[in-house]
C-alpha cells in the first residue's frame, strides 16, 4: 500500500509545472557554474569585473582540469574566525558581505572548521619538546615517589571484644 501511495505522490509532484519550477529554481542556478578559463586579458578583465575584482587582484586557479575555470584563487583570508566579530556584514552568521568573493573550498573555511590564514604561535618543535618535557617529569616523579606511600594516619577500626564493656548507660 506505501509503495503505491508512494507512487501516486511521485506522479502528481511530476506533473505540477508549479513543483518542477521550485525544485528545479531551488537546486542550482546558472551563475554558479564558473565559466571557461581566460586565455585573453579581454576575458581576464572581464572575469575580474565578474567577481567583482580589481584587475591586478585577479588570478585565477591553474588550468589544470579540475574544473575551476575562471574563479579566481584567494591565496589570504580564508579563515572567517579571523575576521571581525563586530562588522556590520550583510550576512553576519557567515561574516560575508554581499559579492564578496569565496574560495572554491569555502566548504572547508567556516567558523567551525579548519582555519590556515593563521600560522601558529610556536614552532612544532617547540611543542613536542614541551609534551615531551611534562611527560618525562611526570614519569621521573611517578618512579621516585613509587615507594613512597601516602595514607590518612589514622588508628584501626576498633571492635568490640567478646565479654568486655566497653561503654555504660549510668
Amino acid at each position: 500500500m506505501s509503495n503505491l501511495m508512494r507512487s501516486v505522490l511521485t506522479k502528481r509532484i511530476i506533473q505540477n509545472p508549479l513543483l518542477q519550477y521550485i525544485a528545479v529554481r531551488n537546486h542550482w542556478n546558472k551563475d554558479f557554474k564558473p565559466a571557461k578559463y581566460p586565455e585573453t586579458e579581454q576575458e581576464k578583465l572581464a572575469a575580474a569585473k565578474k567577481y567583482y575584482l580589481l584587475p591586478e587582484e585577479y588570478k585565477p586557479y591553474a588550468n589544470d582540469g579540475l574544473g575551476q575555470g575562471d574563479y579566481p584563487k584567494l591565496d589570504d583570508g580564508l579563515g572567517v574566525e579571523n575576521k571581525d566579530s563586530y562588522y556590520p556584514y550583510d550576512f553576519p552568521e557567515h561574516k560575508r558581505n554581499f559579492n564578496e568573493p569565496l574560495s572554491a573550498d569555502y566548504n572547508l573555511y567556516s567558523e567551525d572548521r579548519y582555519s590556515q590564514a593563521e600560522k601558529p604561535r610556536y614552532s612544532s618543535i617547540y611543542y613536542l619538546s614541551c609534551f615531551l618535557g611534562v611527560m618525562t617529569f611526570s614519569f621521573l616523579l611517578y618512579g621516585f615517589l613509587e615507594d613512597k606511600k601516602m595514607f590518612r594516619p589514622v588508628l584501626p577500626k576498633q571492635y568490640p571484644g567478646s565479654g568486655e564493656k566497653h561503654y555504660t548507660f549510668d
